[in-house]
């Protein structure tokens, strides 16, 4: 139907009435879809989407943090700690929340008192920190501390106060390369692994020795806390809190009254002490010193401290009981007479001692130069005289000698939880063809005779040597604790031969031997060893004298022994790097025997101990601080007591280096072999 064109004459009541009613029409319709729209949208965002939003306002009012799990205790084979957490009020910094660096950073020196390198350390971590990585303002506050962090939490954005637990080491250093520490993760460790427990401030994870090895039993499951704030994150409340689940204990086969006796009993020498049980193979004690303090690196070790670490010449940071590589010197001499006897030489057969073989145009000494006589090989151990082992050596041959050093665990690697181990070397014609394309030589096997020239072995190693040659065992070092592990197999020697050297082992320390400072002074214990010197530079004439040399230098002094004698059930491997054979009782000799001593008199080894450790300066954590007091002087850091700054100089000298050997007592007896002995 066609509508007329509406003109001013033909304009009507009716016309408009139609008019307005088609345009309401469409404009109620438009209104009524958008309504609808609307409508829909409210229905989705009220139903579907509820969840969602509830969810997001809820985290308006309320925050979800986790709680960083206890870590599991580490054991002794008594259920002793080694490693345990203690509770502690702590501050850490969320980097990305900070607002005003420079200025939370003062505040929080202000209130806590830190220390310039403290706040140094602070302002590092900051720099290689990312994101929301937390990094560890202070430890181990006390409660009048944690709360003026607290309640200033509003003026001190990115700053997190927490109640936790820190990894405690009762032992201290004594336990320090055998356990090693923890400490927060790194950018890198959450790039690998995006977990948020590795970003949760006071979480820990194992960074060195045992601690991390054993990681993933020691961590547990984190725990959640909901807390309800207010829009500026102050916290109003607490509103419920899931319990984190602790981490598994690891239980070792360490003894840790007698791994913290051997720290401390190792004094103001370099070098490490290892212990291992004759019936098992567990490894009792393994202690390597000076080493660091781990509850240090655990709280958050400053530059400072880690400066005087990394500069000491007798480096605290290495692990020697593993990492430390040595001439054995003469501790070999009881194996490579097993090796001789296993050969079929008698051990009656004698030698005559000059004082020194010639081969070729070169001269090999013994150590006494005026000659030992006429030795079988009960009296060459006993006496450690190299002529003898000079001379047979040749008849025997380097493949049989090198075939029992690996026999006895010499240059072998052992399935024990670190990540890094040192196998030494054992030479012999093949190895030394394949290394330097050379034609192995008489004098090589009379070097490697005397534990010299190519030979050389790690702490664990020496200790596992005296272990098979006391038992007749192929004893294998373990650090776990476990019952049910399988019997060692035996180490396929004749008995009448391991006796042979036990009973020549047993004179060397008493029968007049050259380790009677090793002897126990226990009624009915006695111990059986070997003395060894090994040198670690070439000799000139004038430069024997260790005394007048400097301590990188010196000679090493070793022992290796094992008791009792008749029935052995512990047996001991003991290296003082750059000793000298210069202090009786800090002597590789003598600290063997009051270690194995502690085993069966605690208290009268105790008694001793203390009194040494008067004249050394207290016990390793005490040296440590007054060392780390002089080096602060040293540095700088804090300004030397006025009415004494001449003592206060002469001590920073005397604590920093720390390597003046303490006024020799009685010399020990020393069979004193050295590498390249020789004179033209």
């Amino acid at each position: 139907m066609k509508f007329p064109k509406l003109t001013p004459s033909n304009v009507t009541e009716a016309s408009l009435s139609f008019t307005f009613t088609r345009r309401a029409m469409v404009l109620g319709g438009l209104q009524g879809g958008i309504a609808a729209l609307l409508a829909v949208r409210m229905a989705w965002i009220s139903v579907a989407e509820n969840e969602k939003y509830t969810l997001l306002s809820e985290s308006n009012r309320v925050n979800l943090t986790l709680v960083p799990p206890r870590r599991g205790w580490i054991i002794d084979r008594h259920g002793k700690p080694l490693a345990n957490n203690r509770t502690d009020f702590r501050v850490d910094i969320i980097p990305d929340r900070l607002r005003d660096r420079e200025a939370t950073i003062h505040t929080l020196a202000q209130l806590l008192a830190l220390a310039p390198d403290e706040v140094q350390r602070i302002e590092e971590d900051l720099n290689k920190a990312a994101g929301f990585q937390p990094v560890q303002v202070a430890a181990d506050l006390s409660y009048d501390q944690f709360a003026a962090i607290s309640v200033r939490l509003p003026d001190l954005p990115g700053v997190a106060p927490a109640q936790g637990f820190s990894r405690n080491y009762p032992a201290g250093p004594s336990v320090g390369h055998l356990l090693g520490y923890v400490g927060a993760a790194s950018a890198k460790d959450y790039e690998e692994n995006k977990d948020p427990l590795l970003i949760t401030p006071g979480f820990k994870l194992g960074k060195d020795g045992l601690e991390k090895s054993f990681e993933r039993a020691l961590t547990g499951k984190p725990g959640a806390k909901r807390v309800e704030v207010t829009a500026r994150g102050k916290v109003v409340r607490e509103l419920t809190t899931r319990a984190d689940v602790p981490g598994r204990n690891v239980r070792l086969t360490i003894d840790a009254g007698l791994q913290e006796y051997a720290g401390r009993r190792l004094g103001t020498q370099s070098g490490s002490v290892v212990v291992i049980d004759c019936q098992t193979g567990d490894i009792v004690a393994m202690a390597s010193m000076p080493s660091f303090d781990p509850n240090s690196f655990s709280d958050g070790i400053s530059q400072t401290e880690w400066s005087m670490l990394s500069e000491d010449d007798h480096v605290p940071l290495r692990n020697k009981t593993l990492q430390g590589l040595y001439p054995p010197g003469s501790t070999v001499k009881p194996m490579i007479a097993l090796s001789f006897l296993e050969a079929g030489l008698p051990a009656t057969d004698r030698v005559n001692c000059t004082g020194s073989i010639r081969l070729g145009n070169r001269l090999f000494h013994c150590h006494k130069r005026s000659g030992h006589g006429g030795v079988d090989m009960h009296n060459a151990i006993k006496l450690s005289c190299n002529v003898y082992f000079y001379t047979m050596a040749q008849r025997i041959g380097m493949p049989t000698i090198a075939e029992m050093s690996r026999r006895v665990g010499l240059g072998q690697k052992f399935p024990l939880p670190f990540s890094s181990q040192s196998y030494g070397t054992v030479p012999d014609p093949e190895w030394k063809k394949r290394k330097y394309d050379a034609e192995w030589q008489v004098y090589d096997t009379v070097n490697a005779t005397i534990g010299q020239g190519y030979m050389l072995i790690n702490p664990t190693q020496l200790a596992v040597m005296a272990a098979r040659l006391a038992s007749g065992k192929l004893l294998v070092p373990n650090l776990v604790h476990d019952p049910r592990r399988r019997p060692p197999e035996l180490l396929g020697v004749r008995p009448e031969n391991i006796e042979v050297i036990r009973n020549a082992m047993s004179a060397v320390v008493n029968g007049g031997g050259t380790g009677g400072a090793a002897r126990i002074s226990v009624p009915g214990v006695l111990m059986a060893g070997k003395t060894g010197t090994a040198q670690s530079r070439g000799i000139r004439d004038g430069q024997r004298n260790n005394a007048s040399l400097p301590f990188k230098a010196r000679d090493h002094a070793l022992f290796e022994g094992f008791a009792p004698y008749d029935n052995p059930r512990y047996a001991i491997g003991t290296i003082i790097e750059h000793g000298g054979h210069l202090n009786r009782i800090e002597d590789a000799p003598m600290i063997s025997g009051d270690v194995l001593s502690y085993l069966y008199d605690p208290a009268g080894a105790l008694e001793r101990l203390t009194k040494y450790e008067a004249g050394w300066g207290g016990t390793p954590q005490q040296r440590m601080e007054k060392r780390m007091a002089a080096y602060r002087i040293a540095k700088g850091l804090v300004p030397a007591p006025v009415d004494d700054a001449a003592n206060a100089a002469n001590a920073t000298a005397a604590a920093v280096n720390e390597t003046a050997p303490s006024p020799p007592a009685a010399a020990v007896p020393t069979d004193a072999p050295n590498a390249q002995e020789v004179a033209d």
